[in-house]
């Protein structure tokens, strides 16, 4: 459930030409989709600031009503128990993204796949800390992933599942696709100026605060160290890593990040920083590159218009290597 966003007036700043009243920076931070979302907006006032969190809120509950799998009366949920024995009727914005997901899981070659929902749960991810699964539990998942299995028609908007059992979970575009629906709002109302970030993970930058380039954005390079900078301008940003959700069993440590393509936990990596035109595309290709690796990359970003930074070893022993990165800030890492 939303919490309500406390406001705080950031600081004041001088009156771009041709604006009737002074931009201040507004900042406000609230619970949302299993983590904290902050806003910071230029707006002429704290009144119409406000408006835009409040609308922002409400916008990121109808996405989170729509594609949680932790609320029995989801659209998601609702596909999950029908669509695989019947046609499911959706709504326009619903099958749109959708459309975009599954266009995602062709073009990444299954890397990111919106069907992983039965792996989650076999590897103990839903609602828990993990757990190595038995053989035929894991088998069976298997058998119950794979994005091809999801028939949508476009004009009736209607889903079914070619395959009975079959779980969607967009844990790894949704946030994305939240960030994107506001933002695209907030530039109708007139909004030229924003950073949203959700949980650290996912961002998107509006344009820039006056008299800057952009928005600088710090960036957890290697775990455990200080972090660097980047610079966004209208443009999404996300980091998919494993370190919080995993678990170690006989030496080994098991993150929540997964092959759809074999059912196994992704090794050797720790985490990956993509930045792609829109939150969501940044999304999709932080959690398909964790899967890829750096050798596999460059194709899928020179199409997508993307880069990418990969933190590859482990936590205690991080090697960085960039492909496609750009030196957004003057104190960006050098490669």
């Amino acid at each position: 459930m939303l919490r309500s966003a406390l406001l705080l007036l950031v600081t004041l700043l001088l009156v771009p030409a041709g604006q009737a009243q002074p931009l201040q920076a507004y900042r406000a931070d609230a619970q949302a989709m299993g983590t904290t979302v902050a806003f910071t907006v230029y707006a002429p006032s704290a009144e119409q600031a406000q408006a835009l969190f409040t609308e922002a809120l409400t916008i990121i509950e109808a996405v989170e009503q729509t594609l949680s799998t932790y609320r029995s009366t989801s659209l998601v949920s609702r596909l999950n128990a029908e669509a695989g024995a019947a046609q499911v009727t959706v709504d326009p914005a619903f099958a749109a993204f959708l459309q975009r997901s599954l266009a995602y899981s062709r073009q990444t070659d299954g890397a990111f796949d919106v069907t992983v929902g039965r792996l989650v749960e076999a590897w103990g991810f839903f609602r828990g800390e993990g757990r190595y699964p038995a053989a035929d539990a894991l088998a069976e998942a298997r058998q119950q992933t794979g994005w091809r299995h999801v028939v949508l028609d476009t004009e009736a908007r209607t889903v079914h599942f070619e395959r009975p059992g079959l779980r969607l979970d967009f844990g790894g575009n949704g946030k994305g696709y939240a960030l994107d629906r506001v933002q695209q709002r907030w530039r109708t109302q007139g909004v030229t100026a924003a950073l949203l970030v959700f949980g650290g993970s996912s961002i998107y930058a509006i344009g820039a605060p006056p008299d800057a380039d952009g928005w600088r954005v710090d960036l957890p390079v290697v775990p455990g160290t200080a972090p660097t900078q980047v610079m966004l301008r209208d443009e999404g940003l996300a980091t998919s890593g494993g370190a919080h959700r995993s678990f170690e069993l006989d030496g080994r440590r098991y993150s929540h990040l997964l092959d759809p393509r074999t059912g196994q936990p992704v090794q050797g990596r720790v985490q990956v920083t993509a930045s792609a035109p829109t939150a969501e595309a940044a999304d999709v290709l932080s959690t398909a590159l964790f899967v890829l690796g750096p050798r596999d990359a460059e194709a899928l970003l020179r199409a997508t218009e993307a880069t990418a930074l990969f933190v590859e070893g482990t936590p205690e022993r991080p090697r960085t290597q960039a492909v496609r990165w750009r030196v957004l800030a003057p104190n960006a890492l050098d490669f």
